[in-house]
């Protein structure tokens, strides 16, 4: 079964869907990694990142409120993981907050220091969502597996990726038979209190429970008859893929174009700082 909120891909036929998946995966890892040298407090260099991203997705004709709203997932993970710098880099109060015997302070360096943070998390999830919105899953297997990356790392994403969709599958099977073995429908009790269909929370949770029980155990019996399924096919733990063609000369000369600009944002960086 087709889910769309697991399957990313969206298919076109734009210089960006064209460009080959080695180059995209290598230009994506770049991108990512300029994001993180941009030296601190050169702001204009986010901004020329951000206008490269956004180049790139108009260009892949790819929906900006679909980019945009896939990348703001990064944001709630960042905040969790640099919550406290306003409050531990030292420099200039912006305010405070009394908790008990403790005051916490909340810094100017730290807040430029959080703001940093969360513009380089998501304008590399903005790029990844790029990437797997472009390239069908199995061209970026090949790309990780051309980059170097190690085959038992990539047939693991791939079983991942693939077994996902079953596991969903069964969770879906096992939602409707819980309906369809509730009695209970929502209506007006004779004390006047409305009646919840499936009883009540604590009912709920115990059939949760159960329910999360039975689909490990099932999740685990096909994984089992899975790869017994394939050592009959002589399955030896290596994915083969077939061998691509080698990239038209033009991509390469694109793919240097983004590079240089790439570059060229960190050298300005420094250069200014």
């Amino acid at each position: 079964m087709k889910h769309s909120f697991l399957d990313l891909y969206r298919e076109g036929h734009s210089p960006v869907h064209l460009l080959d998946a080695r180059i995209k995966l290598g230009l994506t890892l770049a991108f990512i990694l300029t994001a993180s040298l941009v030296p601190s407090g050169y702001w204009p260099g986010y901004a020329a990142l951000l206008g490269l991203a956004l180049a790139a997705i108009g260009l892949a004709a790819v929906p900006l409120r679909v980019a945009l709203g896939r990348s703001l997932v990064a944001v709630p993970f960042a905040l969790m993981a640099a919550a406290s710098l306003p409050f531990v880099r030292p420099g200039r109060e912006l305010a405070s907050l009394l908790l008990g015997p403790w005051r916490l302070v909340v810094t100017l360096p730290g807040v430029v220091a959080l703001a940093e943070v969360l513009a380089r998390s998501w304008l590399s999830v903005l790029v990844a969502g790029l990437l797997t919105a472009t390239t069908p899953f199995p061209d970026l297997l090949a790309a990780l597996q051309a980059l170097g990356v190690p085959r038992l790392l990539v047939a693991v994403i791939s079983f991942l990726y693939r077994y996902l969709f079953v596991l969903v599958d069964e969770a879906q099977r096992l939602a409707r038979a819980r309906e369809a073995r509730s009695a209970c429908a929502d209506g007006l009790r004779s004390d006047g209190h409305r009646a919840r269909a499936g009883g009540t929370m604590a009912w709920r949770a115990q059939v949760l429970g159960g329910m999360v029980g039975s689909l490990f155990v099932r999740s685990y019996d096909r994984s089992e008859r899975v790869y017994q399924a394939m050592l009959a096919r002589g399955f030896d733990g290596v994915i083969r893929n077939p061998k691509r063609p080698r990239p038209a000369l033009a991509q390469f000369g694109a793919a240097l174009c983004v590079l240089v600009a790439l570059a060229a944002v960190v050298a300005a960086g420094y250069w200014k700082g």
